[in-house]
């Protein structure tokens, strides 16, 4: 595991106001990347992107994940390019369908979720490289545009989804793929050869978040993500048994990991419940550099 990045996440249940002193202790912990959340009504996902990069010198922060239904590209390409002149190299933009149901609860549901997310990504990557964008999608339109300040370091921009048709979108049309918590290697095999029919280039990302929970004892740890893994089960339409989880002691967590890395995985972002996350990580980093001696 010498070339798998290793991530973690700011949860949206916790407060806004721990983000920066989060970011710095898991900088210094030796994590690869930081992403945040932007789900309806929890919190900004381009405000915690830009408070995590200001408190850190050197960790990647990825946005996971907006909704293109709220997110129009040029506006998001606009923050997106700020953020990457700012600190070049360490932002990555994900984005999204977004939850169906939130969407139409604001006035956001578009005539097609599949064209909304692809268009917009190809708008995205096309404003963020600094050409001039013209076009009149499906879903998308943009009548002559371009950034007055594209990025130097151009952001990769990632897909986060689930359903087969958007995974070779994915790899059409995107630099990355994030995968939901809860999948585990045999639906990263499968993920990645919808990713590759698509026409993933050989440097795709495969980005998997994965719900996490360190401790001393694996019952205790598996006790933790009960109801997680229970929630995540059913949105999955799956039993709790069949989702995978980072759980246990700190070595069950790295065989976790490994597994994860062998399937495909190029990141895996944690996601821990319980009390004392960056202990935990802590804990997960210093079981993994046993591993890599």
């Amino acid at each position: 595991m010498t070339n798998l990045r290793i991530g973690v996440m700011y949860d949206r249940a916790w407060p806004p106001e721990g983000l920066p002193a989060f970011a710095r202790d898991v900088e210094a912990l030796g994590a690869d990347d930081l992403w945040v959340v932007e789900d309806l009504g929890w919190g900004g996902g381009i405000s915690a992107a830009a408070l995590a990069l200001a408190a850190t010198s050197r960790l990647r922060v990825g946005l996971g994940i907006a909704p293109a239904p709220l997110r129009h590209p040029a506006l998001l390409a606009m923050e997106t390019a700020f953020l990457a002149r700012v600190h070049p190299g360490r932002f990555v933009a994900g984005l999204g369908h977004g939850v169906t149901e939130w969407m139409a609860s604001v006035g956001a549901t578009p005539g097609s979720a599949l064209a909304l997310l692809g268009e917009s990504a190809e708008v995205l990557r096309a404003l963020l490289r600094g050409e001039r964008v013209q076009t009149q999608g499906r879903e998308v339109r943009i009548d002559d545009l371009r950034l007055v300040h594209p990025p130097e370091v151009v952001p990769p921009v990632v897909l986060g989804v689930v359903r087969p048709r958007s995974l070779e979108l994915a790899g059409r049309v995107a630099d990355g793929t994030v995968i939901a918590e809860g999948l585990g290697p045999a639906d990263l095999r499968a993920a990645l050869a919808l990713i590759r029919q698509g026409g993933a280039a050989p440097d795709h990302e495969l980005i998997v978040f994965a719900y996490a929970a360190v401790a001393d004892d694996a019952g205790q740890a598996a006790e933790v993500l009960r109801d997680k893994v229970e929630d995540q089960a059913g949105w999955l339409g799956r039993t709790p048994e069949e989702i995978f989880t980072v759980s246990g002691t700190p070595a069950d967590a790295v065989a976790r990991i490994a597994e994860l890395e062998a399937a495909g995985a190029t990141s895996v972002v944690l996601r821990f419940s319980g009390d004392e996350p960056v202990r935990q990580l802590g804990a997960t980093l210093a079981a993994l550099a046993d591993v890599r001696g």
